[in-house]
Formats: structure tokens, C-alpha cells, sequence
């Protein structure tokens, strides 16, 4: 296509968008910025709602993994129904999925946590919308577990070390898990290395 139908066809498109917000004032203004949106976009005659699945109103609650992002996100269905809820476990930091030790770290999460019935406690919400959890499983702390096995990172920022930084020393000192790397990357280096994953 040239260029002067590319003009063309922007400008007809910017005809179309004033025609119909000057015909929505004239209705009373009842949707002039879903009207801009579906001519702007072409994609459909009605907007499209943006839909969240909210988690239980309850601090703790119990639920079943349905799926595992990677060593430290994961999807959680509530024993008492609904859609599954995206979670991370607060408290650590777990390699990306496509660094090294990405996919030891999701398969050793889904060992502990699969197919079993676990207590979650509701903390906060992070920058990508997932809610910031702590799990139990079986009584035992699952990111304490995680650190403590050499799976991830306790989670720092600033200068505080994290929570689980004890347990992080140890297994560094051990070379277990990820800590046997020769060059060990926190996901928050890698990400700004090489990008995220796709």
C-alpha cells in the first residue's frame, strides 16, 4: 500500500472517530470513549471488559495448585470454588524460567505443592497484579523450603537481606541447588542483562 493511501486511510478513520464522538455529545455523551475506542481499534462494535478474578475475602485459605509458573509463581484453586487465583511467594526470588536452574527451581515448587492441599496466607499484591503470598504445605514453610534447598533466593531489597537470608547463606555455603553455578545470577540481573523471558 503507498503512502497516500496510508494518509488516506488515517484520515478517514480520524473523520469517522470526530463524526461519531460529535454524534454521542449530541445523544447526551453516554459513551463517547468506548465509541473513540471501537473506531480508533476496529476491532469490535462493543468494548471489551477487562475481568479479574478476586481472591477469597479471607486472609487464609486453602486451595489446590492447579499449575506452576516457575520457582515461585503459581496458579491456586480455593477448596470452596471459583476460578484459580495467580499467586507469588512473597518472602523469595526465584531464577527466571529460562536462566539456568529455571526449570530445576519450578520442578522442585511443584514437588512440594502438587496435587496437595495448601494454606494460603494473603500478604499483599505485586507490580504485575499477582497477589504476594506466603504457603504451607503439610505445616512446613514452602518458600523457607525453597531457599533452604538451594532453589531460590531470599528476596532483597535495598539492604534488607530478606527473609529467608540465613537459610540462603547455608545452601550457598553447601553449593546446593542453583548455588553449585559457577555464576549464580539474581533474576533481577539477568532481566537486565538479557531481557525477560519470552
Amino acid at each position: 500500500m503507498g503512502h497516500g493511501q496510508r494518509q488516506s486511510g488515517v484520515g478517514n478513520v480520524g473523520h469517522w472517530v470526530a463524526l461519531c464522538l460529535w454524534w454521542s455529545a449530541q445523544a447526551g455523551a453516554l459513551w463517547p470513549s468506548a465509541a473513540a475506542s471501537v473506531f480508533v481499534h476496529g476491532a469490535s462494535t462493543h468494548p471489551t471488559p477487562h475481568h479479574t478474578a478476586s481472591p477469597p475475602s479471607a486472609a487464609q485459605w486453602e486451595g489446590v495448585v492447579v499449575k506452576v509458573v516457575d520457582g515461585d509463581t503459581l496458579h491456586v484453586q480455593s477448596t470452596q470454588g471459583g476460578a484459580p487465583h495467580k499467586l507469588r511467594i512473597k518472602g523469595i526470588d526465584a531464577p527466571e524460567i529460562c536462566q539456568p536452574w529455571g526449570g530445576q527451581s519450578r520442578e522442585a515448587l511443584a514437588r512440594l505443592v502438587w496435587g496437595q492441599r495448601i494454606t494460603v496466607h494473603m500478604r499483599d499484591v505485586d507490580d504485575h497484579g499477582r497477589w504476594l503470598v506466603h504457603l504451607s504445605a503439610q505445616g512446613q514453610d514452602v518458600g523457607a523450603l525453597l531457599v533452604a534447598q538451594g532453589h531460590a533466593w531470599s528476596y532483597q531489597f535495598r539492604r534488607d537481606p530478606g527473609p529467608y537470608a540465613a537459610l540462603e547463606q547455608q545452601a550457598a555455603s553447601q553449593r546446593l541447588g542453583l548455588f553449585s553455578q559457577p555464576q549464580a545470577m539474581r533474576p533481577r540481573e539477568f532481566r537486565h542483562r538479557h531481557g525477560p523471558c519470552h
